[in-house]
């Protein structure tokens, strides 16, 4: 994933705004990231140059399947890392505010393995929970 951090938190955003609301636009997305309309429309005329983004006739905006994998990968990195540091015992709050900032600099590797560790431990903590 090459991408700056701020063109992987617009993917993001995006998802997050699709699975709300069948239309997403600029000004969904600049409230929601509480940036200003011209910031956000520079962004995502970037985004579209690159393939990232379309956008309709009705200035509708949609991930390409080239977006929408980067934006599925952030959000599920930001789901599983929040979830790790709940468990452990971070408040909700700081789990997803922290989880937000780590998704976009933890290589796949350091999160494929953190991932497995946890899914393993939480395996075994199970199984001392119900033996058969």
């Amino acid at each position: 994933m090459n991408l700056q951090e701020s063109a992987e938190m617009y993917l993001e955003t995006i998802l997050i705004l699709e699975k709300k609301s069948s239309t997403v636009r600029a000004i969904d997305i600049a409230h929601a990231m509480r940036f200003s309309r011209p910031t956000v429309s520079q962004q995502i005329s970037r985004l579209a140059a690159n393939g990232y983004l379309e956008l309709d006739d009705r200035k509708h905006i949609s991930l390409t399947p080239k977006g929408r994998q980067i934006a599925e990968e952030i959000y599920k990195r930001h789901n599983s890392l929040a979830e790790i540091f709940i468990w452990i015992g971070v408040s909700e709050e700081t789990a997803f505010a922290d989880a937000c900032r780590i998704e976009h600099y933890i290589s796949a590797e350091t999160f494929t393995c953190l991932r497995q560790h946890f899914e393993g431990f939480r395996q075994i903590k199970a199984n001392e929970k119900d033996p058969d």
